[in-house]
């Protein structure tokens, strides 16, 4: 069994073993493929993995050995599934591998700007707690999370598990969801009043047509001028010169994002030199637990596939 992962750094640069994988079948496993050297390097394979590296109708064409793709990752838009569909290729994805280290990122961002670790942290390299002439100072007003209303757009694996904290901190809790789901405890509110009270508000909806851009600046505009946005989901959620103006004025009073529509960003994103907006590189996903658990999913995924019974296959 020839089986062949094009960018396999990205999940694991070298801290995970690939034994589960390798354990299967002879594995030839690239850090990087660029677009050029897709083809060549599947030529033989039969089961392909890939995170990033897209493998559209045309490459698919060039390999008429390929039985399975596995997509190293939750979303699949890298893969043409309908193009694989066509040719008997199963396609399958990894859900769910990193609920709570995207739940706890989303906390992260929440304590940091509530307590300004970052600021703070940078001020005392700075000297400015040697110099002060008081045991302790603070540059920014301090938060206390407890009562504070936590609004959660999209009530999946990862909204649900930032509930439970939330719920932990002692924070009131809002959501919207085309599902709701009954008996779970949460105030359910419209789209306009999630904005309007939510104190954090934190973003845990799909990226589609109808979600693209939510947060703009009709949306932005009911939100409180003390009230913070989270996102660790999809960049294209946020129009981003939408949300740059709102921080920049004072009409909002931050942002914690893990995610941008540009990944990496252009050096014009008007968010990178905003007004109290942190951005880390989506890694919310990347901890070491959670990658483990996406290499130990796939490779269960290609063993079901193999044993006749795939699952996580995509539609």
């Amino acid at each position: 069994m020839n089986i062949v992962v094009l960018d396999g750094y990205t999940s694991n640069p070298g801290d995970i073993a690939w034994y589960e994988l390798e354990s299967i079948g002879t594995c030839r496993i690239y850090d990087s493929s660029a677009h050029d050297e897709v083809a060549e390097r599947c030529r033989n394979a039969e089961i392909v993995l890939t995170n990033k590296t897209a493998l559209n109708a045309e490459t698919l064409a060039c390999l008429p050995e390929l039985r399975y793709i596995g997509v190293l990752a939750t979303g699949y838009n890298v893969v043409d599934v309908p193009a694989a569909t066509v040719r008997g290729i199963i396609v399958a994805n990894v859900p769910a591998y990193s609920t709570d280290s995207v739940a706890q990122t989303v906390f992260a961002h929440i304590l940091n700007l509530s307590n300004n670790v970052a600021g703070h942290a940078a001020g005392v390299a700075a000297g400015e707690w040697e110099d002060c002439e008081h045991f302790c100072y603070w540059k920014t007003s301090l938060l206390e999370l407890r009562n504070m209303t936590l609004g959660i757009l999209g009530l999946g694996r990862i909204g649900a598990a930032a509930v439970v904290i939330g719920r932990a901190f002692g924070m009131k809790i809002i959501a919207f969801s085309r599902t709701p789901k009954a008996g779970c405890g949460i105030e359910y509110v419209d789209m306009a009043e999630l904005f309007r009270r939510s104190d954090f508000l934190t973003l845990h909806c799909p990226l589609t047509p109808e979600t693209a851009g939510i947060v703009n600046q009709e949306h932005l505009a009911l939100m409180k001028p003390t009230a913070f946005l989270i996102n660790t989901a999809r960049g294209g959620l946020v129009d981003e010169a939408a949300l740059a103006a709102a921080l920049n004025s004072g009409k909002l009073a931050g942002a914690g994002l893990d995610v941008l529509s540009t990944e990496p960003p252009k050096c014009d994103n008007p968010l990178l030199k905003a007004r109290n907006c942190y951005i880390t590189p989506h890694i919310g996903w990347a901890s070491k637990a959670a990658r483990q658990r996406l290499l130990s999913i796939a490779a269960a995924n290609v063993r079901a596939f193999l044993n006749g019974s795939p699952v996580n296959v995509v539609r």
